[in-house]
């Protein structure tokens, strides 16, 4: 019996090493999953991960973004560990923002941001929307703006004549018997 559970670990085993990024190490889990170890392997982009990651570990490489959607086929993936990266804190990184967000929000504090400038040396989870750049969204007008000062006078004007229309009808109505 201990020859075939033997024999089970040897191929659960080589179907990890089968799928491990060539880069990095893999380790079976007991609980079924894969602990995938990439720290410190000079990583400028994301290996292919196996889709049964469960552990990632990506700390210590010279990664810069994460493409949209770039964990979305890993739906075991539990632990992340992205942290003494040089990331450039824009629109770039939103979607590790969100996901850390979702799944692991006290890392937030642990990302640091290396550039742009005004992000430098700041982790992720301080940033503002604004702070990551105009990401493809339409931000709202300023109220600096002339057009919304002639709106809301405009509006004032109206809502005035209305008041002073309403209290003479009232004054000049008469009572009818």
């Amino acid at each position: 019996m201990h020859a075939w559970e033997a024999l089970f670990l040897l191929w659960t085993a080589a179907g990890a090493i089968k799928d491990c990024p060539v880069p990095c190490t893999c380790q079976n889990l007991e609980t079924m999953g894969l602990w995938v170890d990439c720290r410190g392997r000079g990583l400028t982009a994301l290996p292919a991960l196996p889709g049964r990651t469960r552990y990632l570990l990506l700390a210590n490489n010279s990664l810069h973004s994460v493409s949209p959607g770039a964990f979305d086929h890993l739906p075991q993936l539990q632990s992340l560990d992205v942290t003494q990266n040089p990331w450039h804190c824009d629109c770039s990184l939103t979607y590790l923002r969100l996901w850390l967000e979702d799944r692991a929000p006290e890392a937030l504090q642990l990302v640091l941001c290396a550039s742009p400038a005004q992000t430098s040396h700041r982790p992720l989870g301080q940033l503002t929307g604004y702070e990551l750049g105009n990401c493809g969204w339409q931000l709202w007008m300023s109220w600096a703006d002339s057009h919304i000062w002639r709106d809301v006078a405009l509006v004032a004007v109206a809502t005035l004549g209305l008041a002073l229309l309403a209290g003479l009808l009232c004054t000049v109505a008469k009572p009818l018997d």
